[in-house]
C-alpha cells in the first residue's frame, strides 16, 4: 500500500467560504459523516471494489449518521433535516464510494419517500422506521431490460384477481436488490396506468438474481427483479398512478446525486492537488510546473461554481421551491464536473492513478454508471432544453 493510502487525510475544499452559509447544525450533521467515512469507509473500500463485494456490514453504521431517509420526519424514524443537509450526507458518503451513496440514495430517496409520500398510514408506521435504521433495506424498481430513459414503455403489469393483484415482468440494473427486503416496484394496470406498490422478499414468485462483471460500482450490490405470478395484497398499492409517481421519486434521487458526485470531484482534487505537492519531477514538485497547475486551477473553479448550484438548489428545495428542472440540471452539471476532474486527476497521478492506492479510478469507474443513471446526461440535457424552448425534442 502506498503511504497515502494508509490513512485518509481528506480536506474538503471550500474556495469561496461556503461554510459560511452552513447552519451550525449542518455542519455538526457533515462532521459526524466525514468523521464516520474516514473511520469505517475508506480503510475497507478498496479492497471490497478489487473484489465486486458489497460491505454490508456498514448498513448500521449508516443507519446511525442519519443517511437513510433524512429529511423523512421524526415520528416515522427520519431525522426531519432540511434538504441541505441530506445533501451534505451524500457528498460525504459519495467521497467515500458512489456505491455505498448509491445504497443510501434508494434508501431514501426511492423506498423510504414514496412510502411517505403516496403511501398509507399503516404501511408508513410499517415500514419506514426500521427502513430508517437500516433493519429492513430496500430496493426501487423501474428500469426494465428493455425501458430505461422511456419508463413509459415499461411492460410489468399487474392483473386485478379480485382480492390481490398478479405481478408479471422483470426489471434489471437495481440497486441493493440483492440483499433488499422489500421493493418499490411500478407496473402498468388493466387500463395502462402505472402504479406503485411495496412487494416483499419471500413472496412467491419473487426473485433478485445478482447482476455479476460490473466494472462500476463494484462496490455495490446491483441484480435484478423478476416477478412470475407474484400475488400482490391490495393494501401493499399505492393510491397514486401515472408516471409521476416514479418521477417523483426519481427527484428525490438525483437530488442527492447532485451532492453525491461532488463529492467523489472534490476527494480527486484533493488526492490530485496533495499528490502535486510530493511528487517530484526534473528537481521540483509537479505542482510546479504550468499544465499542472491549469488542471488545479481548473479543478476548484468547477467544484466551486457546481457547491454554489447545490447550495442554492438546497434551498430551493427546503423551501420546496425547487423544480424537476432545477434538479434535472444539478444532476447532470455534477456528474459530468466530477467525471472531467476524474480523469484530469488521473493523469496527475500518472501510472499511480490507475492502482487501488488511490480512490480516484474507482471514483472515475463508478462516475460512469452515476452519469447513467437516474436519468442519462444526455435525457437531462433534453430536460434543460425543453424547459428553456418549451419545444419536446424526446419523440
Amino acid at each position: 500500500m502506498n503511504k497515502s493510502a494508509k490513512k485518509d487525510l481528506y480536506e474538503a475544499p471550500d474556495y469561496y467560504l461556503l461554510d459560511e452559509l452552513l447552519s451550525e447544525e449542518h455542519k455538526l450533521i457533515r462532521s459526524t459523516a466525514r468523521d464516520w467515512v474516514k473511520k469505517e469507509l475508506t480503510p475497507i473500500i478498496e479492497d471490497y471494489a478489487q473484489r465486486a463485494e458489497f460491505p454490508g456490514h456498514l448498513i448500521p453504521g449508516l443507519g446511525e449518521i442519519g443517511a437513510f431517509g433524512p429529511t423523512i420526519p421524526v415520528e416515522y424514524g427520519g431525522a426531519g433535516l432540511d434538504y441541505i443537509a441530506y445533501g451534505l450526507l451524500m457528498q460525504e458518503i459519495e467521497r467515500g464510494d458512489s456505491g455505498i451513496r448509491s445504497t443510501a440514495s434508494v434508501q431514501g430517496s426511492l423506498v423510504m419517500y414514496p412510502i411517505y409520500a403516496y403511501g398509507t398510514e399503516v404501511q408508513r408506521k410499517k415500514y419506514l422506521p426500521k427502513l430508517a435504521t437500516g433493519e429492513l433495506m430496500g430496493c426501487f424498481g423501474l428500469t426494465e431490460p428493455d425501458h430505461g430513459s422511456n419508463p413509459g414503455g415499461m411492460i410489468t403489469n399487474i392483473k386485478d384477481q379480485g382480492d390481490h393483484y398478479l405481478l408479471n415482468g422483470a426489471k434489471m440494473w437495481i440497486s441493493n436488490a440483492p440483499f433488499a427486503d422489500i421493493a418499490i416496484v411500478w407496473a402498468k394496470d388493466e387500463s395502462d396506468k402505472i402504479r406503485g406498490m411495496i412487494v416483499e422478499r419471500g413472496m412467491e414468485g419473487f426473485t433478485t438474481p445478482e447482476t455479476h462483471n460490473k466494472w462500476s460500482l463494484r462496490a455495490s450490490a446491483t441484480g435484478e427483479l423478476v416477478f412470475d405470478n407474484v400475488k400482490i395484497p391490495k393494501e401493499n398499492v399505492f393510491e397514486i398512478s401515472g408516471l409521476k409517481g416514479p418521477l417523483g421519486c426519481l427527484n428525490q434521487a438525483r437530488y442527492g446525486i447532485a451532492w453525491g458526485a461532488l463529492g467523489a470531484a472534490m476527494d480527486c482534487y484533493d488526492t490530485a492537488l496533495r499528490y502535486s505537492r510530493e511528487r517530484i519531477q526534473f528537481g521540483k514538485p509537479i505542482g510546479g510546473f504550468q499544465l499542472q497547475q491549469k488542471k488545479l486551477a481548473e479543478m476548484i473553479t468547477e467544484i466551486t461554481k457546481a457547491q454554489l448550484l447545490v447550495w442554492r438548489l438546497g434551498v430551493l428545495k427546503s423551501e420546496n421551491r425547487a423544480s424537476a428542472e432545477q434538479i434535472s440540471m444539478a444532476k447532470r452539471n455534477s456528474v459530468e464536473t466530477a467525471l472531467n476532474i476524474a480523469r484530469n486527476a488521473r493523469q496527475m497521478l500518472g501510472g499511480m492513478g490507475i492502482t487501488g492506492d488511490y480512490s480516484i479510478m474507482r471514483h472515475m469507474m463508478n462516475l460512469e454508471s452515476v452519469v447513467t443513471y437516474e436519468g442519462t446526461h444526455d435525457i437531462h440535457l433534453l430536460i434543460t432544453g425543453m424547459d428553456v424552448t418549451g419545444l419536446n425534442a424526446f419523440k
